[in-house]
């Protein structure tokens, strides 16, 4: 088990994920200079909460827009398995596939065997949430144990709204020992 975990204020990891045509992609690139990102990890096409994730994601995507917030979604799953779960998930933002366990131990991401094969063919991350600042540091991360426990939509983009606009720093970098 993975005893690190990504920080805050620590530089996000150059990350490199497949498209849904299996072209090689930046986990990471900002539309603009002055654009955050938000990673969301999700566990991927047999999760069910995930497609519900997503899809509010979407709908809030011109909200996250607003604040200069991209959005970019990831799972371990193969290119077949992301475009199986894009048939049934429609987002206007990237999302990827091709995340490995050595990504999943660099984001600090919890790991999950699949219960049988009817679930999924790989082991897979529990959910993951990290906003990038511009200076490719974590400003914001969630990382989750389990597929319910997942960061309020409205309340993190009002939050990235209000940081954004008071240029608030990055809070939590230090931690007990």
């Amino acid at each position: 088990m993975n005893s690190e975990k990504l920080t805050p204020g620590a530089t996000f990891p150059e990350i490199q994920v497949l498209d849904t045509k299996g072209n090689t992609q930046s986990l990471v690139s900002p539309t603009d200079a002055d654009h955050w990102t938000m990673v969301v990890v999700y566990r991927g096409v047999h999760c069910p909460i995930c497609s519900k994730y997503l899809t509010q994601l979407q709908e809030m995507r011109s909200q996250f827009q607003e604040i200069k917030v991209d959005i970019v979604a990831v799972s371990a799953d193969s290119v077949e398995q992301l475009n199986t779960k894009l048939d049934d998930v429609s987002v206007e933002f990237p999302v990827y596939a091709g995340l490995t366990k050595e990504h999943m131990s660099a984001l600090g991401l919890y790991l999950s065997q699949p219960t049988s094969e009817a679930e999924t063919d790989h082991d897979f991350p529990e959910p993951g949430l990290f906003v990038v600042n511009s200076d490719n540091k974590v400003q914001v991360l969630e990382i989750a144990n389990s597929p319910f426990v997942r960061p309020d939509l409205n309340m993190l983009v009002s939050g990235l709204g209000y940081t954004r606009k008071n240029d608030y720093p990055i809070r939590g970098t230090k931690s007990f020992k």
